[in-house]
């Protein structure tokens, strides 16, 4: 898709008029503070190829993202926005999400090569996790405890997906079989609830897992009219930030599913969201028509 949009002020001091009037890099991130909810560029536009996507905001305080400079690579975005290469993936291997494992390394969805891919950020080996050939493409991960992974797992050309669950083993069975175009995962705070968003059909479902891990009562939990549905998440009050792709906004919905509030982007593709930062209170964002990061601050910890 293409589209125009407005370009705002980068955090790297980009456009000054001079050396001196430059900030300093940036060291750490910052906490949370006035304005909420007001989003702005983290990476300058263009860092990120168009399949910028899944970031993930880990234990010891680093942010990753997919795909920068060229698909295929991990990347880890720092906080003055500067963007390094920690990870190359082998052969036509893609990622498009990305989940912190207990033991610190990184779980991939690789949609091309039908794997889950596990990347040791510190010696940059990449490893097979799982390989399931009767994946479509796992596209979204959601981490439950006891690393037990959740993928979705749509067919875009048949407008079909599923659910898949995954084993710290590294086994994949079916949870959910007849659905849309799966795409966005998140789990409910306590773990008890997992949403599911179809990207064509606009809709969001939610399951209850069970206790041995499967996914049991579904139902609608919201519905849109129009624009595309990629990742979304949860706060640690229950309500769910929706990545409303094409229309450049996030939305945040309450546990009953309704409206709270739509959070204006730079950008109009926005494919994924991660909460971060020393209090858990910035929203980090990804854009696929500007190739970049964005972040803004909320006022409820995110899970």
């Amino acid at each position: 898709m293409g589209w125009k949009h407005l370009v705002i002020a980068i955090l790297t001091g980009a456009g000054a008029s001079s050396l001196s009037a430059q900030p300093a890099p940036r060291a750490s991130w910052p906490s949370a503070s006035e304005p909420l909810f007001a989003a702005r560029d983290l990476t300058a536009p263009g860092t990120f190829s168009r399949n910028a996507e899944g970031p993930e905001f880990t234990r010891t305080g680093r942010l990753f993202v997919v795909n920068c400079e060229r698909d295929g690579t991990v990347c880890e975005v720092h906080p003055d926005g500067r963007v390094e290469v920690v990870g190359s993936l082998e052969g036509e291997s893609v990622a498009n999400a990305i989940r912190e494992a207990s033991d610190g390394t990184l779980l991939l969805a690789d949609y091309k090569g039908h794997n889950i891919l596990r990347l040791d950020v510190e010696s940059r080996r990449v490893s097979v996790a799982t390989h399931e050939p009767n994946f479509n493409q796992p596209n979204d991960l959601a981490l439950a405890s006891g690393d037990v992974l959740y993928a979705s797992d749509p067919d875009w050309k048949h407008g079909t997906g599923r659910i898949w669950r995954i084993n710290p083993a590294g086994q994949a069975v079916i949870v959910s079989e007849v659905m849309g175009t799966t795409n966005g995962l998140a789990l409910s705070p306590d773990g008890r609830l997992l949403y599911v968003a179809e990207s064509v059909q606009r809709k969001i479902w939610v399951f209850r897992v069970t206790t041995d891990g499967h996914l049991a009562m579904r139902r609608l939990f919201a519905e849109f009219p129009d624009y595309g549905l990629d990742g979304i998440k949860c706060d640690t009050e229950g309500r769910l930030y929706v990545t409303r792709y094409g229309k450049g906004t996030v939305a945040v919905l309450a546990p009953s599913g309704a409206l709270v509030r739509e959070v204006e982007l730079p950008g109009k593709n926005v494919s994924n969201i991660v909460f971060g930062g020393p209090d858990g209170r910035t929203a980090f964002v990804t854009f696929q028509d500007r190739g970049n990061v964005g972040w803004f601050f909320i006022d409820v910890p995110g899970r």
